[in-house]
């Protein structure tokens, strides 16, 4: 009885050495010489499927006949293994944009984006919704669409609220509506004090070699005192108001900081307006607890003949604002190295800061008195209108403005 040979040794680490489809013809063509029996013996050396040594033999006769073999760099023939999941169901982009858009932390319009949301999670989710993707092929597509893996950077202010993702998730709602009707929505926030005088300030900027601008050793505040740059960015037209004052940065201040902007830049560009949107930190001047801040936008709300919407970022997500990233960073970087001389100084270094995406910023100097420590009633508080949302009424409110 003839001994049937055993091919194992002859195909073990074939395939690594001369490709996929050099490896499948050769197999096949082994079990043609073979003859009767020889697809089988020849799967179990090789480790192909019997379909696959089939579809190899046909190969072998289609280049026979037409005398025309694949180019050299070919596994393949054209259009030959499986499809992207993205090119079977079209759908699926769009899916997996919808899921990260609301959560995506950073400019949307910069080419690159980042989600806080795992790519398990998003797999699972995707999967919810009919979509059978992979992790490793979600994270294939989020590449394909800008999103980058970046590491931590040390920016925590606080304990994370438990709802902070919904708060999140409010705000981009409320954005999209606001701005499909045509109505403003601004980010606001006070920038840190800045002490005006001949004082070292933070970064380095080119000067002669050995020739540093030379400031006071201290940073000792004298009669030139301090000021707050309390900024208004507009996040439609990517155009900024920033408000210089030099006495405290109270809830009046930072209301008549948007009181500014409204008639400065605002109340032009939306002739039509009805209401305003306020993207706003949960603390300072601008605070949630705030109750004198409430009573000055009543009043700014009465003014302007606008129902002013608000929502306050959750405690220790200030950095989010898109005022932090989008425009008050901008500024540090224009100023850094120039001792901040002047109230002067510092409202023409802001003025002249731009960006590659055309941010413009218009500056103004403040040297309005205000007084701190204001208490607000009872009765001052009830006499105004305003509603809670039924999410997080104390960060999410409407203040209706009164007829005039």
């Amino acid at each position: 009885m003839e001994t049937e040979i055993d091919y194992t040794n002859f195909f073990a680490g074939l395939r690594d050495k001369i490709g996929e489809r050099a490896f499948r013809l050769v197999a096949s063509g082994l079990a043609r010489e073979l003859g009767h029996g020889g697809i089988s013996l020849v799967a179990r050396a090789c480790g192909l499927s019997r379909p696959t040594l089939y579809d190899g033999l046909n190969e072998l006769n289609e280049e026979m006949a037409a005398k025309e073999s694949l180019p050299p760099a070919r596994q393949r023939r054209g259009g030959a293994g499986r499809k992207n999941k993205e090119a079977v169901d079209p759908g699926l982009i769009h899916a997996l944009e919808s899921l990260v858009k609301p959560y995506t932390k950073g400019d949307p319009e910069s080419p690159l984006r980042w989600t806080s949301k795992s790519l398990r999670k998003l797999s699972d989710e995707l999967g919810q919704q009919g979509y059978k993707v992979g992790h490793v092929t979600v994270g294939r597509l989020l590449e394909s669409l800008g999103y980058t893996l970046q590491s931590n950077m040390k920016s925590h202010e606080g304990g994370d609220s438990p709802d902070r993702d919904g708060q999140f998730q409010h705000i981009y709602n409320t954005s999209a509506e606001f701005l499909a009707s045509g109505q403003p929505v601004i980010s606001i926030d006070a920038k840190k004090k800045e002490l005006i005088g001949n004082f070292k300030n933070a970064g380095r900027e080119y000067c002669p070699s050995k020739s540093p601008v030379k400031v006071e050793v201290y940073d000792f505040i004298k009669d030139e005192g301090r000021a707050t740059p309390y900024g208004i960015y507009d996040i439609v037209t990517n155009e900024g108001f920033v408000n210089v004052g030099t006495s405290h940065d109270t809830a009046t201040f930072a209301v008549d900081s948007i009181r500014q902007w409204w008639q400065n830049m605002g109340k032009e560009r939306y002739p039509d307006a009805s209401s305003l949107y306020i993207n706003a930190d949960g603390g300072g001047s601008n605070g949630s607890r705030n109750r004198l801040w409430k009573v000055e936008l009543a009043k700014f709300a009465d003014e302007a003949g606008l129902d002013i919407y608000v929502s306050h970022f959750p405690p220790g997500t200030s950095k989010w604002n898109k005022i932090e990233h989008r425009m008050f960073s901008v500024i540090s970087m224009n100023w850094r190295g120039k001792p901040l001389i002047t109230s002067e100084v510092i409202v023409s270094l802001i003025g002249s800061t731009t960006t590659t995406t055309g941010l413009k910023i218009k500056a103004q100097l403040s040297t309005k008195k205000y007084e701190t420590k204001i208490k607000t009633s009872d009765q001052e508080l009830a006499a105004i209108t305003i509603t809670g949302h039924s999410f997080h009424p104390e960060w999410n409110y409407i203040i209706k403005h009164h007829h005039v």
